[in-house]
């Protein structure tokens, strides 16, 4: 690894000359038709196993290298990530959306009809041995197959879903995003603020500053709830009417069949999370004591207790990352200082450049990129594991799997990152002082307790809200305001006020307009510890994770572990992670005792 590096992006890996784009996004849309024209007016392949064989080996080479837009696609999207304000940027990349958009509609056959193929005729695939390398595929397929309707209809709904979804929530979101306040900012001075500054500022450790902040935030919530309700009411009745013409028996199902995890698996991490919502009552308790208040009001719930008084300097965090991942294992130290070396890593803020961090994953034939806005906090250190824990998961998916099946399911997509992260807090821990390190731990607790207990709180709010909706026909924002209420009660417990206008909150948590994806974030960080916990107990379990990383979406999440000798149906794994939870907490409770 370099001692310097570089902290730009280059690109080149993606396009080695800007002049050859319009050549390269030609070639896209050249390649993608010769499959299209190729394979749409034909039946053979849904009827003959080795011309099925044929027709799957042509799709993998266009997933491979053309679908998304391809090299044009994702050079272009990359480059709009490090300047938004750009128009040509902006235009080039509305173009080739505009292409991707097109070639994808038309493409969308190819499973659609493979996946209606008679049980008879799947029974003959799915025994076929040249077909083995894409069992799983198939399976998925013809599972999701039962609540497709017929092909016009599902164009129909494709071509509806901006009117019956899209706009209502880009509605809200829109006018959210336009709304300013006046309020007082760090410095004492009153200002007007976005609403994104403003919810920065409720985190501030000055209880002024995050108290007129809240004032602010919760009359800006309130004044966009009735609109909020209309959209809310809109969504939820285009989700019961496309159940209803799937014949889909429960509202949280499509997610589950899209995210390749047993519903019994969800289940199970629903429940085992929820009967132990008592420690996240603990954590706010001990969170309270140190700020020396009651109860918290229910903005201060994120608010940091302590400072961090480190600086992390990249050259040093990337160091640091490396000592970590080389005692984990030597591969994942090899592709991170090979992202670092190649100049895959975008490190500072920029004029226009996206906020906060990602990792690009791309197509199986594409280079991993990494984007930061590294200012040298503790939290940078913290983002750039995180990011890294994603890279090294695309990097072993990639490598080990095939275009159909490389791709990392929802539930299990934040697993290596925060089982870098972990490893990182844990050994910024061995070093620092006391004060220094209850900080770090309260931190640390602060971020797992939202993504495994909160996350699991708003999963049972939306699992209501739909039932709710259902039986009743409408909601008012009075009546999803007080569900809303009662499930985060449920996690937060006594010692957080459910306080006037956190009726509201809902408004802004986009998520829930994603309907049942937040059981991910618990499902990948639970999955996370417990694999930690493993390799805490035996080093050589390493090998285990290492072929968890590397099993993409070739089997399905329950059979992936089944494999390792391990049954997530079982609450026992879950209570793995949530124990390691407890374990910090009494640490933390231990060294406040001390101070």
């Amino acid at each position: 690894m370099q001692k310097h590096p570089e902290t730009s992006w280059d690109l080149t890996t993606i396009i080695p000359k800007e002049a050859s784009l319009e050549k390269e996004k030609q070639k896209v849309f050249s390649k993608s038709y010769e499959f299209i024209n190729k394979w749409k007016g034909r039946e053979d392949y849904l009827k003959s196993p080795d011309t099925l064989k044929e027709a799957l080996s042509d799709y993998e080479g266009w997933l491979a290298f053309y679908a998304g837009g391809g090299n044009p696609g994702y050079y272009i999207g990359l480059k709009h990530s490090l300047d938004q304000r750009n128009s040509k940027i902006k235009a080039a990349l509305a173009k080739i959306e505009e292409q991707t958009v097109k070639i994808e509609n038309d493409i969308q056959f190819f499973e659609y009809r493979l996946s209606k193929v008679p049980p008879k005729q799947q029974k003959i695939f799915l025994k076929y041995p040249p077909l083995k390398r894409y069992n799983h595929f198939l399976k998925k397929l013809f599972e999701n197959a039962k609540y497709l309707l017929s092909e016009k209809e599902e164009k129909i709904l494709n071509f509806t879903h901006k009117s019956s979804y899209s706009n209502w929530v880009q509605m809200t979101s829109s006018l959210l995003s336009k709304e300013q306040a006046m309020v007082k900012d760090e410095k004492g001075k009153k200002r007007k603020a976005t609403l994104p500054e403003i919810t920065s500022f409720l985190n501030s450790p000055n209880k002024n500053v995050r108290d007129t902040s809240a004032k602010a935030f919760n009359k800006l919530l309130a004044k966009n709830a009735d609109i909020a309700e209309n959209e809310m009411n809109s969504i939820l009745q285009s989700k019961k009417i496309i159940d209803e013409l799937r014949a889909v028996p429960r509202p949280d199902l499509i997610r589950h069949l899209e995210d390749d995890i047993e519903t019994e698996v969800v289940d199970t991490l629903i429940k085992s999370v929820a009967d132990n919502f008592w420690l996240a009552h603990k954590y706010y308790e001990l969170k309270s004591k140190l700020l020396k208040v009651k109860k918290l009001k229910y903005h201060e719930r994120n608010v940091e207790y302590g400072k961090i008084n480190v600086m992390f300097k990249y050259e040093g965090t990337v160091e640091l990352i490396g000592k970590v991942l080389r005692t984990l294992n030597p591969q994942f130290s090899e592709i991170f200082s090979d992202m670092v070396d190649n100049r895959h890593i975008d490190v500072y803020p920029k004029l226009g450049k996206t906020a906060g961090a990602f990792c690009a994953g791309g197509l199986i034939s594409q280079p991993t990129f990494i984007l930061l806005n590294h200012t040298n906090r503790f939290s940078d250190v913290l983002t750039l594991a995180h990011e890294t824990g994603h890279a090294i998961h695309n990097f072993l998916s990639k490598k080990t799997q095939t275009p159909v099946n490389y791709e990392i399911s929802l539930a299990t997509a934040e697993t290596a990152s925060t089982f870098v992260e972990d490893f990182i807090v844990e050994e910024l821990l061995k070093t620092t002082d006391p004060k220094n390190k209850l900080a770090i731990i309260m931190h640390k607790l602060n971020s797992d307790i939202s993504t495994i207990f909160r996350q699991t709180a708003c999963y049972k709010f939306e699992l209501e809200l739909h039932k709710n909706f259902r039986e009743r026909g409408y909601l008012s924002k009075s009546e999803i305001g007080k569900l809303f209420q009662k499930n985060m009660r449920a996690y937060m417990g006594n010692f957080v006020e459910q306080s006037p206008g956190s009726e509201n909150w809902w408004v802004y948590w986009s998520h829930i307009r994603s309907f049942f994806y937040v059981y991910s974030y618990t499902s990948g960080l639970l999955i996370s510890k417990s694999l930690q916990s493993m390799v805490k107990e035996n080093p050589k379990n390493i090998d285990k994770v290492k072929k968890f990383l590397s099993a993409g979406s070739s089997k399905s999440t329950y059979e992936i572990f089944e494999k390792l000798g391990i049954d997530i149906t079982d609450k026992n794994f879950w209570l793995i992670g949530i124990r390691e939870v407890e374990n910090l907490l009494e640490i933390a409770n231990n060294l406040a005792q001390k101070l």
